[in-house]
């Protein structure tokens, strides 16, 4: 079990209906893709969950320029420029935009380093149930499941596939 599963449809969940835990966040840094310590689930977001809108109204709303869009088309917000104006959630045409990514919880110590073995054992017993676990499952883009970068996949209905539906 070399690998975490972070359920992004398990945590929208817990914070639309209230959960037992706060969720905490797992952090990482470094990777060219992270563009300095990111949080994890944001980055998830961005990335799958984001329909990368062509003239995307939360860059052009944000009043401090703390959103950009990267060669990708994928949004990226640089944490120390964001005054958590939520602006950007207001104007999302799809609710992309969680409000939470914006609430200060250092804190509360809920922020973990995922590129450490500890951290991480840790941020996984303190996420709320069902939300993240340890798992012997790789990539399963049929059952929705995406690596976001090594040791490291997420669940959730990328936009594609929830427009398919509708």
């Amino acid at each position: 079990m070399n690998n975490i599963l972070i359920d992004l449809t398990k945590y929208r969940e817990c914070i639309n209906e209230g959960c037992d835990k706060k969720v905490p966040e797992g952090v990482i840094g470094g990777e060219p893709e992270t563009n300095g310590l990111k949080p994890l689930r944001e980055l998830a977001v961005f990335t799958y969950t984001c329909r990368q809108c062509e003239d995307a109204p939360c860059v052009t709303v944000c009043p401090e320029d703390a959103l950009e869009k990267n060669e990708d088309g994928m949004i990226i917000r640089s944490t120390n420029l964001c005054v958590a104006c939520k602006s950007c959630v207001t104007i999302c045409p799809f609710g992309t935009m969680m409000s939470d990514f914006y609430e200060y919880k250092r804190t509360e110590n809920l922020y973990f380093n995922l590129k450490d073995e500890k951290e991480k054992e840790r941020f996984i017993n303190e996420s709320p149930e069902g939300t993240v676990q340890y798992t012997d499952k790789e990539k399963d883009e049929e059952n929705n499941i995406y690596e976001l970068m090594p040791g490291i996949l997420v669940k959730d209905y990328p936009w594609e596939k929830l427009k398919k539906l509708e």
